[in-house]
Parts: structure tokens; sequence; C-alpha cells
């Protein structure tokens, strides 16, 4: 029975790495939402640009870019991202679905990481854009 914890406690700590690696940001490059909306509440976003790479901008002020798991919007992301400075804030979402298992926030942070943009956050929407989001009265586009 011993034998059998400690070889489970290996493979959870296995996999923990695996899925870290797996993740192309940091902890501290995790956006809080409630940060983000103050920020478009009292109008401080003028050198931040928000994108959103899922399936559509709810975020107030953001800039549509698509699902970025397909290769026309992965593209579409490099491209609208070469006319901006790699200093800018810079901070993307998608909400599709659990954080977790989305499929367009880690191929666009990557990409982000790639051009060398040395200020890229990710939003912190660990359920959804609804709940995270839009229950919470935060900003929307109309």
């Amino acid at each position: 029975m011993k034998y059998l914890l400690i070889i489970a406690c290996f493979v959870c700590s296995v996999l923990g790495q695996a899925q870290q690696k797996q993740d192309p940001w940091k902890d501290s490059q995790l956006m809080d939402p409630a940060l983000l909306a103050s920020r478009i509440e009292k109008h401080t976003t003028k050198d931040l640009v928000i994108i959103s790479v899922g399936p559509e901008a709810i975020i107030k002020g953001s800039v549509d870019i698509g699902p970025t798991h397909e290769p026309e919007n992965l593209e579409k992301l490099r491209n609208y991202l070469k006319a901006v400075p790699k200093n800018t804030e810079i901070v993307i979402y998608c909400g599709c679905c659990p954080f977790v298992k989305c499929p367009n926030i880690r191929p666009a942070f990557a990409l982000l990481m790639e051009m060398g943009f040395k200020n890229a956050k990710l939003l912190n929407l660990p359920k959804n854009i609804k709940t995270d989001w839009l229950d919470k009265n935060y900003p929307a586009n109309d």
C-alpha cells in the first residue's frame, strides 16, 4: 500500500509539471478580471491593448481576432501585433470554456512570447467569460 501511494504521488507530480510546461505564461502574467474592469471603468486603458482570441470580443474596447486554435486567426493575430510596439501592455482573453481546457489562449500567448512582447498578460478567467466577466457586470461591448 505504501508503495502504491508513493507511485501515485510521483505520477501526480510528473503530470502537474507536464501541465505547467504546457502553459507558456507565469502566474505573474495573469491579470485579475476585477483589475481590468476597474481600469476600463476609470478610463485608464490608454496604453493597454485588449485582445479577444476566442469566439467573440465581449470585453469593452477589445479587439476581435477570433479563435486562435485556427491557423488563419493565429496569423491574423501575428499580423495585428506587427504594428504594436513590443513594450506595450497587452492582455489577451478567450473565455470559451474552463481556463485549463481552452484551445485558444496557449497558442496566442506563446505567439506573444515568440514575438518578444515584454508586458503580455492573460486575463484570468478560470471558468468562462460568462461566469468570470458578464455575471459580475464588468464592462462589455454593446
